[in-house]
């Protein structure tokens, strides 16, 4: 199969012609339709991941068709279009029993634990517990973009937060996974402040409905502007940056038992940050991080995009060829690209 492979953390990837997959008893193996880019795959690249071994082959949000599958697969047949959370539970532990496959104590994470989709196919482990038929009104491009971004927000705002109707959210960063929040949350009919650096961002998140977008550089007092456009706070604030900065003024910006949503990664320095408590403590606020979205969720998903309440294809900002990824992926902290990036040409 032609892949995108690095050798070592930092190095430039190339695209080869590299074995192809096998699967497990357990899992199968996907023709790639369409993956999306992430800024998880750039931080892999960087070396900030330590389950990744290298060499490495990056790429978590996926969609594809199964073109071979182990002996004990039941749920799934050889030619169906599928696709899965970037975290995969293993179906057996505690967590997994319990519906909780996003935090499964032995999870695998392709593009992370083993090789990923940045190519034209890849193993995916445990299929039974973690793949998703994709309907026929959902296009490759979108379902690519589900795989990650769009399901962490949705679990985010929905299943976590509780989001609802009449409440406001605010949103610090909008790339994929802060543009997803703005669309899911104005499909609850709530409110959306959208913060970012980058106006080009900003008008993207107006364009999907933020009610009001603040440009952070521009602001002095972002708390203060998030806090006046509020009406006292936000309800629900969501840090999908990923920054010790982000994630206090997230946290900072809420009204009086508002919660604080952690889904930016956080690495490095800022995997370590000072918490005001005292404001926690006597504003009663809550802190929760979210983690991926169970494949059983995935329904939900799937009606609201049937009855045009959401349209993650509208997230889609480009599509690209496999050997452009191979160039772009080190430029992904930096480059000048917004929304979702989809890689889906292999040919």
């Amino acid at each position: 199969m032609k892949a995108i492979i690095y050798e070592s953390f930092q190095a430039e990837p190339q695209l080869r012609d590299l074995p192809d997959p096998v699967p497990t008893d357990e899992g199968v193996v996907l023709e790639v339709l369409a993956t999306g880019m992430c800024r998880s795959d750039w931080h892999g690249w960087m070396g900030h991941d330590p389950g990744i071994r290298l060499p490495h082959v990056p790429g978590h949000e996926i969609v594809g068709r199964i073109v071979e599958k182990g002996r004990f697969i039941q749920n799934f047949e050889i030619g169906e279009r599928v696709t899965l959370p970037f975290v995969c539970g293993c179906g057996s532990c505690g967590e997994c029993q319990s519906g909780n496959e996003q935090v499964c104590d032995n999870q695998s994470q392709p593009g992370f634990t083993h090789w990923g989709s940045f190519a034209e196919r890849v193993r995916i482990d445990y299929a039974d517990t973690n793949l998703v038929r994709v309907p026929e009104f959902i296009s490759n491009e979108a379902a690519a973009s589900l795989g990650c971004r769009f399901i962490t927000a949705f679990r985010a705002v929905v299943d976590q937060a509780g989001l609802k109707e009449g409440q406001t959210l605010a949103v610090h960063g909008c790339g994929g996974v802060g543009l997803s929040a703005v669309m899911i949350a104005k499909a609850l009919g709530a409110k959306v402040i959208a913060v970012d650096i980058d106006e080009k961002a900003l008008e993207i998140a107006t364009r999907l409905g933020a009610d009001h977008s603040i440009n952070a550089n521009d602001e002095p007092d972002l708390v203060g502007k998030i806090m006046y456009c509020s009406k006292g706070g936000a309800n629900v604030s969501i840090d999908a940056f990923g920054s010790g900065e982000t994630a206090l003024n997230s946290l900072q910006s809420l009204r009086k038992r508002g919660k604080h949503v952690q889904v930016g990664l956080m690495t490095l320095e800022d995997s370590e940050i000072k918490i005001p408590m005292d404001i926690v403590l006597a504003h009663e606020l809550e802190i929760i991080g979210s983690h991926g979205m169970q494949a059983h969720r995935y329904d939900r998903v799937f009606k609201m995009i049937e009855k045009d309440l959401l349209d993650p294809a509208k997230l889609v900002t480009k599509t690209i060829h496999l050997e452009e990824a191979a160039r772009m992926l080190p430029e992904m902290n930096s480059w000048n690209e917004h929304g979702v990036v989809v890689i889906n040409d292999f040919s």
